[in-house]
């Protein structure tokens, strides 16, 4: 018996292998997010995954871009609707350091810039740029530039570090996100 297999179209080939890799970047770090790997969870050949993205950083890259993508429009939406007071602070904050803790954003944003691949965060600062000055429009009276640098720095540190250093202290796990969520509220700027 013969294996039919379906084929794929280009586009439907690398976002199968962009979610084929998101995978390996959550369930095994960033230096799992190899071409070799990759083309492995989807039946593809490394020969192909060149084909669509030139070398693994450019995979890694573009993995970046649709993660940034992704999270920033999640973000935006939850900002909207805690400024409309339909969701606590502490909602946006869990999905910023949920974005870079559990979905990977900021293992692989580290490895990236410690990689020398710095360019491929081009896109990942774009976005966020993008979202902020959205977010900005018409709330010219808060922060959200200085907000939104503290509160990724926060998520992205925590990310990274935030499990050794809060127990290293003797803090509770989320106190990162507590502290964040304190910083969020005192920057309303009360109505009137």
């Amino acid at each position: 018996m013969s294996i039919v297999r379906e084929r794929l179209s280009p586009e439907e080939s690398r976002a199968a292998a962009l979610e084929a890799a998101r995978e390996l970047l959550i369930e095994s770090g960033p230096q799992a997010v190899t071409l070799k790997a990759v083309g492995a969870r989807i039946g593809k050949t490394h020969a192909n995954l060149l084909h669509h993205f030139g070398s693994a950083a450019g995979l890694q890259a573009e993995l970046a871009r649709t993660l940034s993508e992704k999270i920033t429009a999640e973000i935006g939406k939850a900002v909207e609707r805690e400024r409309q007071g339909e969701i606590d602070p502490r909602e946006v904050v869990d999905q910023v350091f949920d974005a870079f803790g559990r979905e990977g954003a900021g293992a692989l944003a580290a490895w990236m810039i410690l990689s020398g691949n710095r360019d491929a965060m081009n896109p990942v600062l774009d976005a966020i740029h993008d979202l902020v000055d959205r977010l900005g429009q018409g709330h010219e009276d808060r922060p959200v530039h200085e907000i939104t640098l503290w509160l990724v720095l926060a998520a992205l540190g925590d990310s990274l570090l935030g499990g050794a250093m809060a127990g290293a202290l003797g803090l509770p796990r989320d106190a990162a996100r507590a502290a964040a969520t304190r910083q969020m509220i005192a920057t309303r700027v009360p109505p009137g």
